[in-house]
């Protein structure tokens, strides 16, 4: 694990406004505390470097790994993850209930890789959109 200063942390965290920035769950809706990540990871020359770091929940983090692209599951061409520096959210995704709806190459190897629409994952996030919590 690559070592984070405090203060580089914390500057994630608050530009985040600790909310995973794949999947969008609040860090007080989450049981673990949401990680920095390495958008472009060191393993593939990725910098600890604010512009190249996210806050992502557990879940989106390790099922992330240290992948950052994959093949598109419509395509089948290979495509970058979503990355929060560079792309909008809702320009890649878009909800449908409790359902993260991916409308681009990288919307949808995200969800993929990430599995974002999990079943364990949609009844938590339904379940904090009729508390009024999500997004």
């Amino acid at each position: 694990m690559t070592y984070i200063p405090d203060a580089l942390r914390r500057m994630v965290v608050e530009r985040a406004g600790e909310r995973c920035e794949y999947c969008r769950i609040q860090q007080r809706d989450s049981l673990y505390v949401h990680e920095v990540d390495h958008i472009i990871p060191v393993k593939h020359r990725g910098e600890t470097a604010l512009d190249n770091l996210c806050l992502a929940c557990l879940d989106c983090n390790r099922n992330k790994g240290s992948d950052f692209a994959s093949f598109d599951p419509e395509t089948n061409h290979i495509s970058v993850l979503f990355d929060p520096r560079q792309h909008q959210w809702d320009e890649h995704f878009r909800l449908n209930g409790a359902r993260i709806v991916p409308l681009t190459p990288e919307g949808r190897v995200t969800e993929f890789v990430l599995k974002l629409n999990d079943p364990t994952r949609l009844r938590a996030r339904k379940a904090l959109l009729e508390s009024g919590r999500y997004p």
